[in-house]
């Protein structure tokens, strides 16, 4: 499994083989997340071990096709039809700040500074009809939600950051294989819970996501 994270945009880009368990420490750009973060739905996480943990529900892709190294620039229309799935995902995030959460803004954009973990659900074939700019979401910790406003993603339609994160990355001579996911930022922003349990995060249209705090 591959995880790499483009900061400024709050993107992050993972590249795995969706069938299989291999996991893999080459990264493709940015700020790469430990492989050994990323799990699957329903995965069971000590709240411990990631300090002041916050969480978002994130939507991700799946890109069904190879952008070569050094082929960019890369089209916006070529980076969207390809698509091929889409996902919610849950990220802890974690910081390394002692004044965490109260830290500067740009600081909260370094991702490997304040990611604890990926939780990802199962995925559906990407519909260019799905309501992307605002879904209708809950985010809830043992049935209590976790986030009470208007859904919103910092970019509008989160898959404007796609052919930035793809030209990003083959300008610095980083290959996108068929099967690379891209999280593209959060719905909800940061919710910082106070107890353990069932984490439960649902993006109308697409499978819940999962995840236990213990």
């Amino acid at each position: 499994m591959r995880h790499a994270v483009c900061h400024a945009a709050r993107a992050r880009c993972a590249q795995r083989r969706l069938e299989g368990r291999r996991e893999d420490a080459r990264w493709s750009q940015g700020a790469p997340l430990p492989a050994d973060g990323i799990h699957r739905s329903r995965a069971h996480l000590s709240k411990n071990a990631f300090g002041k943990a916050g969480l978002e529900l994130e939507v991700a892709f799946v890109l069904g096709r190879r952008f070569d190294a050094d082929a960019g620039p890369v089209d916006e229309a070529d980076v969207i039809a390809a698509i091929e799935s889409v996902y919610a995902s849950i990220e802890v995030v974690a910081s390394r700040s002692a004044a965490w959460p109260d830290v500067d803004k740009l600081w909260q954009l370094a991702d490997l500074q304040n990611h604890g973990a990926l939780v990802l659900g199962d995925g559906v074939l990407y519909d260019e009809a799905f309501a992307f700019v605002e879904p209708s979401i809950t985010f809830t910790l043992d049935g209590v939600s976790l986030f009470d406003s208007k859904p919103a993603n910092p970019a509008g339609d989160p898959r404007r950051l796609l052919a930035w994160t793809v030209n990003h990355s083959v300008a610095r001579g980083v290959t996108f294989e068929r099967g690379t996911v891209i999280t593209a930022g959060s719905y909800t922003g940061l919710a910082m819970p106070d107890g353990t349990g069932r984490v439960l995060g649902d993006i109308a249209g697409l499978p819940p996501v999962e995840m236990r705090f213990a």
